[in-house]
């Protein structure tokens, strides 16, 4: 794999927690209102998207984008609705159970369902069979996922 690519893909992991922290304290400034905070949010990514496909494409190309969009099939605008619930459900969430304990947990349901898709070819995409070696790591990740999120208590039973 391109090496600059698996960078990418590391610097959009750090932006999510960026974001998540960033998002709670709007939340926090305005009220603790956590639905306005993630419009908010939501509202200032749609500018930034529309100005650079503006840019990149015309005027002409969100027309013919606008044009295709009613022959598409309602599952697949989905996509905005659960980009919509992850950043609310990430101002929701990250002062309630901390940024850490919701980074990890994102990342475990990230790779999980990653995996089902890749295996099954899910939601139409190309089918890439897990190997033993990749749920072998998924296990790890899990595993680090129960300590960072439950191994205060499980040390704490164990010292009693």
């Amino acid at each position: 794999m391109n090496v600059i690519l698996l960078a990418m893909a590391f610097c959009v992991g750090m932006a999510m927690s960026v974001q998540a922290a960033i998002n709670s304290q709007l939340a926090h400034s305005i009220g603790a209102n956590s639905m306005m905070a993630a419009l908010v949010s939501f509202t200032c990514g749609t500018a930034v998207l529309l100005a650079v496909a503006l840019a990149k494409s015309g005027v002409g190309g969100l027309g013919a984008t606008l044009a295709a969009l009613p022959s598409q099939p309602a599952w697949k605008f989905l996509g905005g609705f659960l980009g919509a619930a992850f950043v609310f459900g990430t101002v929701f969430l990250a002062p309630r159970i901390g940024l850490l304990s919701l980074i990890v947990l994102v990342i475990a349901g990230q790779l999980l369902s990653s995996m089902a898709i890749d295996h099954f070819g899910l939601i139409n995409m190309a089918t890439r069979k897990v190997s033993g070696v990749r749920i072998a790591g998924a296990l790890v990740v899990v595993v680090g996922v129960t300590i960072t999120v439950f191994g205060e208590r499980i040390v704490a039973s164990m010292s009693r």
